[in-house]
């Protein structure tokens, strides 16, 4: 037997669509709180030392947790090669948005403390907010749009037509889903922030952060409410073939309404995953409320994940739906890489993986503690 036929086909095609999540879910949770310090920045720091303690939080980590975002783009590349395709031909300019935006922030990071003039540094600390706004705006709306479907269609020969726009991207859904995002990762930054600071800056944090916690839960019943109401789901109405091969155009498929709840009420116990996502919300809020900052942080990323999750749960099989051509729509059976390509990735993930865990756990355990201000001002131990 050839060793990658010790996992079957289907099997791997299923490791690799939770892997996908667990993959983003890592990317929201340990960059989303960067993101969300970086929005958070101009408000709940009032003067240069409070902004200097609010950039010192996420300083020595904020480059080592973007290897999730790496790892993410790395994934869909490599095991899901025609989402790759779609997605980075299709929201090529979104894309754009969202890398232009997250190059900004490290150059707001380093040129920051170049020049102590307040006006320089006063534009540099609102480029780190639109470093850390746009990306959680636009990933949001994205993912609004995935639940809608995106208006591409195949050939035979598998090449890709896209026939939507940026701004057709900015329906009023996905703009909700949009503005989920953005107070999803302003509640975790702020849990974070409370974690790490104290005085004027962990209050003003621990009020921005209840805010935003209840609208993340309040935001994420109306857009499940919508989702049921207003937005058609897709469903393969051919036989389904596991293990076939990877083309879209196999299948039939058809769009019709409340189709993206049928999980749910095939396997009940999966209302779980969208229960996290509130549930998560109201206890970061209560944890808040409470001065309990750890576990503020730790039930906000909680939320994240119900979230994000909750997403992938609601579309099995379907990874990107198609709004022009529901045939074309791109599932968990037919838009893999091949069997053996998948077991390879599959090594590579459970050798490196663990390596990953195991640094950014030590990096953690050795910056734990508070910013102190006064060490800022004397130069000491901080590098903003």
């Amino acid at each position: 037997m050839i060793l990658h036929e010790l996992i079957s086909y289907e099997v791997l095609r299923v490791i690799w669509w939770l892997l996908l999540g667990i993959l983003l879910v890592g990317f929201a949770v340990m960059d989303g709180f960067d993101l969300g310090t970086g929005m958070l920045l101009p408000f709940v720091g009032k003067t240069d030392l409070e902004r200097r303690v609010v950039i010192n939080a996420v300083g020595p980590v904020w480059e080592g947790n973007q290897v999730w975002l790496i790892l993410g783009g790395g994934a869909i590349f490599a095991a899901w090669p025609q989402l790759y395709a779609v997605s980075f031909s299709g929201f090529y300019l979104a894309m754009f948005v969202i890398l232009f935006a997250l190059i900004i922030r490290p150059v707001a990071f380093k040129f920051r403390s170049k020049n102590e003039d307040a006006r320089w540094r006063n534009t540099w600390d609102w480029m780190l907010f639109v470093g850390g706004f746009v990306p959680a705006l636009i990933t949001g709306v994205a993912m609004g749009n995935v639940l809608q479907g995106v208006p591409f269609k195949l050939e035979s020969d598998m090449q890709i037509h896209y026939t939507g726009s940026f701004f057709g991207l900015l329906n009023p859904f996905a703009l909700l889903a949009g503005v989920l995002s953005v107070a999803m990762l302003a509640m975790h930054g702020a849990a974070w922030l409370q974690l790490k600071t104290d005085r004027a800056v962990h209050e003003r944090a621990r009020r921005f952060g209840t805010i935003a916690a209840l609208l993340t839960a309040v935001l994420f019943v109306v857009a499940g409410a919508l989702l049921y109401k207003f937005v058609a789901g897709y469903q393969i109405t051919s036989d389904i073939v596991p293990a076939g091969p990877s083309n879209p155009l196999l299948k039939t498929v058809e769009h019709q309404p409340g189709v993206w709840f049928a999980n749910y009420a095939a396997q009940p116990w999966l209302y779980v995953v969208p229960l996290l996502g509130v549930g998560g919300a109201l206890l970061a809020w209560l944890a808040m409320v409470a001065r309990k900052p750890l576990a503020a942080l730790l039930a906000s990323g909680l939320s994240i994940a119900g979230i994000i999750l909750s997403v992938g749960v609601s579309m099995f099989p379907f990874i990107l739906p198609s709004s022009v051509d529901p045939r074309a729509s791109l599932t968990v059976w037919d838009s893999s890489s091949s069997h053996l390509t998948l077991f390879i990735m599959l090594v590579c993930v459970i050798i490196f993986l663990p390596i990953i865990l195991a640094y950014t756990s030590w990096v953690y355990s050795v910056l734990r503690g508070k910013v102190d201000p006064d060490d800022i001002e004397q130069e000491r131990g901080h590098a903003y």
